[in-house]
């Protein structure tokens, strides 16, 4: 299976087969920070669709940051890995800790990545959540939950890349999911992109400043 060039052509080829949102005026991008925002930018550029970043943030484990025993959300949100969490016996002290230092960083993004501008208001409309790829799916199970929190009017899922058991289980979450590729053996989302580096905090605001213009010259 060839390898995507990078997080701009993963966008474009996740946008045609997402043609059928195209154009509604119901509808908006989210692009969960920070990897899934030049994702999301190209599918709304394509799509002529609002953009939004969407913060999410994995719980890992201490020790094995790499391990995620949950994620949370903006408003709120909060999905534990009930597996991880019990095969570990993770400490509710050491749980909370955890979600307390990574809210502060969400929260911090929040700020950040807006300059100002308040987050797109999502209830009634469709939110398409986009990310550069997923592996257990746990920061798109938060992000869908604080969807489902602000009373979106539907939720669809959408990633270049991911593992065909997550994808078939987001699909009783979610009330659509559109992977490009679900190879098997998956491994991790990096290896099936020829460029896969770091996205930057400034590279998601110029991101959302474009998008922000483009919807502004389109008004």
């Amino acid at each position: 299976m060839s390898l995507f060039r990078d997080r701009s052509e993963s966008g474009r080829q996740l946008a045609e087969r997402l043609d059928a949102y195209g154009h509604r005026e119901d509808a908006v991008v989210l692009g969960l920070a920070r990897g899934g925002v030049p994702v999301a930018a190209e599918v709304a550029r394509t799509l002529a669709l609002p953009l939004d970043v969407f913060l999410v943030r994995k719980l890992g484990v201490p020790r094995q940051e790499e391990l995620a025993m949950g994620a949370i959300a903006s408003g709120g949100a909060r999905v534990m890995n009930k597996q991880v969490v019990d095969a570990l016996a993770l400490d509710r002290a050491v749980i909370e800790a955890t979600v307390a230092r990574e809210r502060e960083e969400l929260e911090r993004r929040e700020r950040e990545y807006r300059d100002g501008r308040p987050a797109t208001d999502v209830s009634g409309r469709l939110g398409i959540l986009v990310d550069d790829g997923l592996a257990t799916g746990a920061s798109m199970r938060a992000a869908i939950q604080a969807l489902k929190q602000r009373r979106a009017a539907g939720i669809v899922v959408a990633v270049p890349i991911a593992p065909p058991q997550t994808c078939s289980e987001l699909e009783h979450e979610a009330d659509a999911v559109v992977c490009v590729r679900t190879p098997e053996p998956f491994h991790a989302v990096g290896l099936w992109y020829q460029d896969f580096p770091q996205v930057s905090d400034e590279e998601v605001r110029q991101l959302l400043a474009q998008a922000q213009a483009g919807a502004g010259t389109r008004a």
